[in-house]
């Protein structure tokens, strides 16, 4: 082997024959002052690639930063922040036909509000703490204004058991599903953080259902419909169900109260029609859980969507409401019994916790890694860059050429108040995309290169012709799924002919529309 300095490396050497060998490990030997030749793969089985790396590809792509000063704290760019929001945007979408209401809670509570939850004695560690002058004193003899434990919220449960119980509500008012995007914050050790996966401050698509418990099996089918709804259209692989059962130890209600529990998570599980496995004594400390688990591209699990079913929080929190023959109400039983309805009593709701996304930080990693940088247009942070290429003596008409076209492609208007000028606001539903413009006078060449470089979803060329005849020039050659985006195209445009052709030329307007139909059908 070729010397190159002594850099040490450790090699575990093989397992030796012969009955000496009782099944364990054999010590690590230090080799000194060698190298290895690396393999480059074999024609039997290719090349060796390596794995996708969220972090590489976020850096390549601008996407977000970490820091020291706020490790385990993402600190997303433009580029990072546009996706971020586009996935806020797309669930936000869906909440409406999910019968779900957003709402807005805290990032601190008091401990006394973690204490009621159960969470100061079973999550605590990993929690936050931070002091604040309070409103009112917490524990006896305390002074209005004294300094007051309170904890960062690692779950949005408790605020939304808060909510849920300021109105009296009756059985007909349910399910209540509500859902919310705050930040939380979860006191990670430093050596588990990495990059958008493992987190200290994160956002999670939360929402919590509260429920008859008749109502069990239909939320959570219902949950998982939605589920495989959003994983459908992000093109993700099959993910697997996995039930998270009670945990030994750190756990809150009786044994028959998790029993039952579990059994209505298998219940519903078997109805779903899909396969899935158990792991025992991994639920949350307040009830089982359906886990949804993804693999990446590095062949490891991330767990993300998660149904949780929860009988613990509803009671520690004394949340009821009015129902008709109260006891057969509470087994989730119904009844035409004019006798028994004659009884109204109050009962305390289920609660389904629920995640589709999880982390978003963590989905976020996934998508990074799965899409290996090429982004779907409607997501992309690059999605449409012009390129101007002509003589210097064009080049004034064509550089302001260019700059109408990506006002138009951009979607931006400017408008004016006719009396004094003034910009008026843009409406809430304009439709607008991120269109960069090269007008630099290096060759064409150079551009479509760097343009490809960085992943452009859409290269479009502007010269003196297209200043002529009022089009630009789209390039096809560099779509990923060139099929689908003729496809797309010939339903946007009407009587265009894009068979066999590497560029085709269109009016501003109609590629605008381009944009818009791949933007509305998630392309």
């Amino acid at each position: 082997m070729p010397v190159r300095g002594a850099i040490p490396t450790f090699w575990r050497s093989a397992r030796p024959a012969g009955p000496g060998y009782n099944g364990a490990r054999w010590p690590l030997v230090l080799l000194r002052n060698c190298s290895f030749i690396q393999d480059q793969g074999s024609a039997l089985h290719g090349p060796i690639t390596q794995p996708t790396d969220h972090r590489i590809l976020a850096t390549e792509q601008e996407l977000f930063i970490t820091s020291l000063y706020s490790p385990g704290s993402p600190l997303f760019l433009p580029n990072g922040a546009h996706i971020f929001n586009k996935l806020l945007s797309f669930l936000r979408a869906q909440y409406q036909q999910y019968g779900f209401q957003e709402v807005i809670t805290p990032t601190i509570y008091k401990k006394s509000l973690w204490e009621k939850s159960g969470h100061w004695a079973n999550y605590k560690d990993d929690m936050f703490e931070v002091k604040g002058r309070g409103a009112s004193g917490q524990v006896e003899g305390a002074q209005i204004g004294e300094e007051e434990e309170y904890g960062l919220k690692p779950m949005n449960c408790p605020g939304h058991c808060v909510l849920f119980g300021s109105q009296t509500r009756a059985y007909k008012d349910l399910p209540v599903r509500y859902a919310d995007f705050s930040p939380l914050h979860r006191n990670e050790i430093s050596g588990a953080l990495s990059g958008l996966t493992r987190v200290r401050r994160f956002h999670q698509d939360d929402g919590h259902i509260f429920c008859r418990p008749s109502q069990i099996s239909e939320e959570i089918s219902l949950t998982l419909d939605f589920v495989s709804m959003v994983y459908k259209t992000f093109k993700l692989p099959p993910f697997k169900l996995v039930l998270s059962t009670r945990p030994k130890d750190h756990y809150i209600g009786t044994i028959d109260e998790w029993n039952a529990a579990e059994n209505a998570l298998r219940g519903a599980l078997g109805r779903s029609g899909r396969q899935w496995g158990v792991n025992e004594g991994d639920g949350a400390f307040y009830g089982p859980k359906i886990d949804i688990v993804l693999e990446d591209s590095d062949g490891r699990e991330h767990q993300t969507a998660t149904i949780q079913l929860d009988f613990q929080l509803p009671q520690r929190f004394g949340l009821k409401y009015l129902a008709p023959a109260p006891e057969l109400e509470r087994q989730g039983v119904s009844t035409t019994d004019p006798e028994l309805l004659r009884e109204n009593g109050l009962v305390t709701p289920v609660v389904i916790h629920r995640a589709v996304f999880g982390s978003l930080e963590r989905f976020m990693a996934l998508l990074i890694e799965h899409c290996n940088g090429h982004w779907p247009f409607w997501l992309s942070p690059r999605q449409a860059v012009i390129l101007t290429v002509g003589s210097k003596a064009e080049n004034e008409i064509i550089k302001d050429y260019a700059k109408s076209v990506r006002r138009c492609l951009s979607g931006t208007i400017i408008s004016r108040n006719e009396v004094d000028g003034t910009r008026t606001p843009q409406p809430t539903d304009q439709q607008t995309f991120l269109v960069d413009l090269d007008d630099s006078d290096r060759s064409l060449k150079k551009k479509v290169s760097e343009a490809k470089r960085k992943k452009y979803n859409m290269i479009i060329i502007a010269g003196q012709n297209n200043v002529r005849e009022r089009t630009v020039t789209l390039d096809l050659a560099g779509q990923p799924d060139q099929g689908g985006a003729r496809s797309h195209l010939c339903r946007a445009v009407r009587g265009i002919v894009v068979e066999d052709v590497k560029s085709v030329e269109l009016a501003p307007e109609d590629l605008f529309a381009y944009f818009c139909l791949l933007a509305r059908e998630y392309q």
